[in-house]
């Protein structure tokens, strides 16, 4: 029998958050190595199958549980598998959770108890990519919503909003989107289930069956999962929690919501709504690339109205995801890649950002850019890790995110045209409010009351040291990302392609 590796993967931060909950709640720097340690063994063996996996062959690899019913009568295994989209996004998450855990280190309100959250919202996170069964995904979609939640209300912030009202805010517009993806997803089984004759709730199974349906009940199933989806990966209009939830909640939380937990959102519309409900996707398209590309302009000009960094961040990452959603509307090879590419690199870029305005704000107690200035001489390997951040938000060539957003601006003028010169535009409204917002917040005249500041160090340098290199790495050597998504775009369009060949609308 192959070795188990996304069953390990999954069961390392659950296992570490098991051994916490037996350690004394005042062995700090224990209940933090140990946390470190479980997320160390889940990035190590995610690098594995990173560059493990065969490209040439692609497909569904790793498998496991495929043939282990879970409930037999409903179709339901726990099937594991990843495929060249789920990889990435995998490999992502454990990225961020891993420095997630340093970017804490200075937690010593409850740490107990914070990280053993910690841990569960992040193996939440992975079931979501590594599921091939979608009871499964949506089991571990839910499992992500209440750690949230408790870790903003307990240890986030309160400045702008209450950290009461923001983690409420957040978890409403989550269980909201989770409830018409719920009865898109039951409906959706029914239908498919009496198409193949047999219940079967695998992603492959369903995607089959599905695709057999008429065009109206496509679009209408497709509407409630793009309301879902499209809430988790904050698309214009349901975007107004994003920003809120990312200022109240704690650094680390900011980092996996940011970074990986709306990937989610993406991740689901291109692996189970578009792909399963193609003439659905086809008939929505357009209205999504017009919401896109207002979310990309909208997020844009509300980032450059902001003076507390988060927001500025939080806004920022809301127009950043308008371009992923203008590049699914694509439905073409190019867009999807350019999609699946983009939202690996916001999520890094992201996560990055919100460490050192978390170190920024530990140290100065504030996140107001008028309060401050001249950082970068007190403390250079902080401003370093920022204005890293900000040049791979502007899309600044050499970073991960450039090839990215330009292949998602040739994919969506070619489709879209003058629709898709609007949501271009959008980097120029993004290097206005980065720049301007780096300037004000590291440069200028040093302000006396900082001169006390202590620079990052220690553990506070693995977000800078982790998500930098791989800002770097992946823009010098885009192959690296792009082959292997492509390896798993391929054949989902050729599906897709298929299915709307079928259906007459391609």
């Amino acid at each position: 029998m192959d070795f188990p590796i996304l069953l390990t993967i999954l069961l390392a931060p659950l296992v570490a958050s098991l051994i916490i909950m037996f350690i004394p709640k005042d062995e700090n720097i224990l209940i933090k190595s140990i946390a470190a340690v479980g997320m160390f063994v889940a990035l190590a063996l995610s690098l594995y199958a990173y560059f493990a996996y065969n490209k040439d062959i692609g497909g569904l690899q790793f498998v496991f549980g495929h043939e282990l019913p879970w409930i037999k009568d409903l179709g339901v295994t726990f099937f594991l598998a990843v495929d060249g989209i789920s990889l990435p996004m995998l490999l992502l998450t454990n990225l961020i959770g891993f420095s997630a855990i340093f970017a804490s280190w200075n937690v010593n309100n409850r740490p107990k108890e914070f990280f053993v959250l910690l841990l569960m919202l992040i193996a939440g996170v992975m079931g979501t990519f590594i599921a091939h069964d979608l009871f499964i995904f949506l089991l571990f979609y839910e499992v992500v919503v209440i750690p949230i939640y408790v870790l903003v209300i307990i240890w986030g912030s309160s400045k702008r909003v209450t950290k009461e009202y923001a983690g409420m805010k957040l978890t409403m517009y989550l269980l909201i989107g989770s409830g018409f993806l719920l009865v898109g997803v039951i409906a959706l089984f029914v239908k498919t289930a009496a198409i193949a004759g047999h219940p079967d709730m695998s992603f492959t199974g369903m995607a089959m069956a599905a695709q057999q349906l008429g065009e109206f009940d496509q679009i209408w199933l497709f509407a409630l999962m793009l309301f879902g989806f499209g809430s988790l990966i904050s698309m214009w209009p349901f975007h107004s929690w994003s920003p809120d939830g990312y200022a109240g909640a704690p650094t680390a939380v900011s980092m996996i919501h940011a970074g990986v937990l709306k990937k989610i959102g993406g991740y689901g519309l291109i692996k189970i709504a578009v792909y399963m409900l193609p003439l659905g996707a086809s008939f929505f398209a357009p209205y999504m690339a017009v919401l896109g590309v207002i979310g990309v302009a909208y997020a844009a000009m509300g980032a450059m109205a902001q003076k507390d960094l988060k927001y500025v961040v939080g806004y920022s990452s809301v127009s950043h995801m308008g371009y992923v959603i203008l590049a699914v509307a694509c439905l073409n090879v190019i867009g999807i890649n350019g999609a699946v590419a983009n939202m690996f690199a916001h999520g890094v870029m992201a996560a990055l950002f919100f460490s050192m305005i978390g170190f920024i704000y530990e140290k100065t107690h504030t996140r107001w850019i008028p309060d401050m200035g001249g950082l970068a001489r007190q403390t250079p390997r902080l401003a370093v890790g920022f204005m890293l951040a900000a040049m791979a938000s502007l899309g600044l060539p050499g970073l991960v995110s450039f090839i990215p957003e330009f292949t998602i601006f040739i994919a969506s003028f070619e489709v879209y045209g003058g629709v898709a010169v609007i949501g271009i535009a959008g980097i120029i409204i993004t290097a206005l409010y980065v720049l301007r917002a780096g300037a004000n917040t590291l440069f200028g005249p040093p302000r006396p009351e900082y001169d006390h500041l202590e620079d990052i160090k220690g553990p506070e340098m693995v977000p800078l040291v982790v998500l930098g290199t791989v800002l770097v790495v992946g823009g010098c050597l885009p192959s690296l990302l792009f082959d292997m998504i492509n390896s798993g775009v391929v054949p989902l369009h050729a599906a897709i392609s298929d299915a709307l060949q079928l259906g007459g609308k391609f």
